[in-house]
């Protein structure tokens, strides 16, 4: 063997052998025994692990061990869906003016009723995802409503609500009465106890429809007047219903209607009656046959008689007509005239005459402007014209002026639209 050669080189820090010197109170480990120490470790820290590391997140253990975890946080986030309800629950005096809405939030409405004391019920809509629900109507002014909600996954939810009083409100008086045959001539007028500055809205909310079906257009005279008719007079026959629909539509500035109802009236048979006071006769016709003709006397040069289209609009066995009503002073102030009916509402009636000479009557035009016929007092006797005439007629019967020497009557002077032609009549409509 021989002697290793000794080098005077210095070790490098490679070479150099490690070197260990104990600390005092602690064992001297060897390089080995540390390794095998974390070895040992490691098993204990991959089965504690949440999954940072590269070997947890994509090995077998690690994906059941997160699948565990994403499902207990999915179980912690559902919550129970909870319903709103505008107007709230509770609310004492609610606007009338807007719709009700029910929402809900985390989950979807299956179902709402919204019902009111009054026996009515409001329809309503759900948004595409169904967690709104808006009615397609506004609830009623002065009202208690009862709102049921349902959410899928949520116990029944229930609100009341009352609605407020309107402070000013208005009505629409309609003519003809309710139940009530009128000849084909008779418009359907609605008069509002207030001026309506809305008229698009109040328009709206009035329709009038017929059966046999036909159109049926609204003319205003003024602010407080919207009548309806169609291009000619009513067939014989036809059922028409006029439905308010005023209540809480806001007519005014802080005034509403109060009324919703429908209305129904029908026309009788077709009367129309010319009054000739150049021939100063009046004829008869009904159903298109002539039934009678009559003696007539017309208002004299200085009271002529409108000439046009006019609507009986009111009936009476017997009245009292005073030329102070009209204008005309203390000129007559007859107590009992018979059979008279209104012809407009500026005061010309076709009637009975008892106190002018039964000569008169097919000779000469002497009235005020009204139309008479020979009649005798107290309204009884069945033979003379102007009983004959009353009894034949009822209202909305027409009656025509020819060859008076005045000017066609107003359209809004009694009922008698039918003086403007159809394009002039629509054009008084606003919707």
């Amino acid at each position: 063997m021989g002697v290793p050669e000794i080098s005077n080189r210095p070790e490098s820090a490679a070479e150099r052998p490690r070197r260990t010197r104990p600390r005092p109170g602690r064992p001297a480990w060897s390089r080995r025994g540390v390794l095998a120490a974390f070895g040992a470790a490691v098993p204990a820290l991959a089965l504690t692990g949440c999954g940072d590391s590269a070997d947890a997140a994509e090995g077998k253990g690690a994906t059941a061990t997160g699948g565990a975890g994403a499902a207990g946080k999915e179980k912690a986030q559902v919550r129970t869906p909870t319903v709103t309800v505008s107007p709230a629950d509770g609310t004492k005096k609610a606007d009338f003016t807007a719709p009700v809405e029910v929402s809900v939030a985390d989950g979807t409405l299956s179902a709402v009723v919204v019902s009111g004391n009054d026996g009515s019920t409001l329809a309503g809509s759900f948004n595409a995802g169904r967690t709104r629900w808006t009615s397609s109507g506004n609830p009623y002014s002065g009202t208690k409503y009862t709102v049921t909600a349902k959410a899928k996954g949520a116990q029944e939810h229930i609100a009341t609500f009352v609605t407020k009083s309107p402070g000013e409100t208005f009505v629409g008086y309609f003519t003809p009465e309710a139940n009530s045959t009128s000849g084909v001539g008779m418009p359907v007028s609605v008069n509002f106890t207030k001026a309506v500055t809305d008229r698009a809205a109040v328009e709206k909310a009035i329709t009038v429809t017929a059966e046999p079906a036909v159109e049926v257009v609204g003319h205003w005279f003024g602010n407080t007047r919207l009548d309806f008719r169609p291009a000619r007079y009513w067939e014989p026959g036809t059922k028409i219903t006029l439905s308010l629909r005023l209540k809480d539509v806001e007519g005014a500035d802080g005034v509403y209607g109060v009324q919703s109802k429908d209305v129904t009236f029908h026309i009788g048979r077709r009367q129309v009656s010319t009054v000739d006071l150049a021939k100063k006769t009046m004829t008869v016709e009904r159903d298109g046959a002539a039934l009678a003709t009559y003696p007539v006397s017309g208002g004299a040069p200085d009271h002529t008689t409108w000439s046009g289209i006019m609507v009986i609009s009111e009936r009476f066995e017997e009245t009292r007509m005073e030329s102070s009503t009209v204008g005309l002073g203390d000129e007559y102030d007859i107590a009992d005239v018979p059979h008279a009916q209104r012809l407009t509402t500026s005061g010309t009636f076709i009637h009975g005459n008892y106190w002018a000479s039964a000569a008169v009557f097919g000779s000469g035009n002497t009235s005020h402007g009204c139309v008479g016929l020979h009649d005798t007092k107290g309204a009884n006797d069945s033979s003379v014209p102007g009983y004959r005439f009353y009894e034949s007629s009822m209202l909305g019967d027409v009656v025509i002026v020819e060859n008076s020497g005045e000017r066609t009557v107003e359209a809004s002077n009694g009922l008698n639209g039918w003086n403007l032609s159809w394009a002039d009549w629509k054009a008084g409509s606003v919707i």
